[in-house]
């Protein structure tokens, strides 16, 4: 009786301690519930600590996103995983006249653009010729314009400033590139 007792007890303790290291994991992912409400509040949150964190409305030890996830490494050097929404690809892009630094993956603290809180007007147009952005936005403290656009397709980006003009094709595809910062205003 005694021996049952022990081996219930012990397959118990594996059992908490399975759970503690699965269940407690950090990593938050978009498609942990399937139901759609829970997928719209999760991409909504994880589209809000994005855009926090390149605001430096939260702050980090770092913050990067790449096409799939945003990583995020707090000041005691703890990770955090995202998964990014399935149907949305985040990219940033620096306008320049003068100064740019090489980029692939975009820190959202880190980065830092040379046009502060500059308005530019800014045409989106996909491969198929549909308009998906035409508008004047405003680049954030960092110098960067932060989009949200549907994956998997390519796109041609104008962006106007003051005059001077930049046309450049982007794409959305998995492993592309987050942070377009080669986009010089002539």
């Amino acid at each position: 009786m005694r021996k049952k007792v022990m081996a219930a007890t012990g397959l118990i303790a594996v059992a908490i301690a399975g759970y503690m290291f699965v269940g407690g994991s950090e990593k938050n992912t978009a498609s942990t519930n399937n139901t759609s409400t829970n997928n719209t509040n999760v991409t909504q949150d994880v589209k809000k600590l994005v855009s926090d964190y390149s605001l430096r409305n939260i702050k980090a030890e770092s913050a990067s996103i790449t096409s799939q996830q945003l990583i995020v490494t707090d000041e005691e050097s703890k990770s955090l995983t995202y998964e990014l929404p399935e149907n949305e690809f985040f990219v940033s892009t620096a306008p320049y006249v003068e100064e740019t630094h090489p980029c692939a993956i975009h820190s959202l603290t880190g980065c830092q653009g040379e046009m502060v809180n500059e308005e530019f007007n800014v045409q989106i147009v996909d491969m198929e010729g549909n308009s998906i952005l035409d508008k004047t936005l405003k680049s954030q403290a960092n110098g960067f314009i932060d989009l949200w656009l549907p994956r998997d397709k390519k796109y041609c980006v104008t962006i106007e400033h003051n005059g001077k003009t930049v046309e450049s094709e982007i794409s959305t595809f998995k492993d592309d590139d987050t942070c377009i910062s080669t986009m010089q205003l002539i």
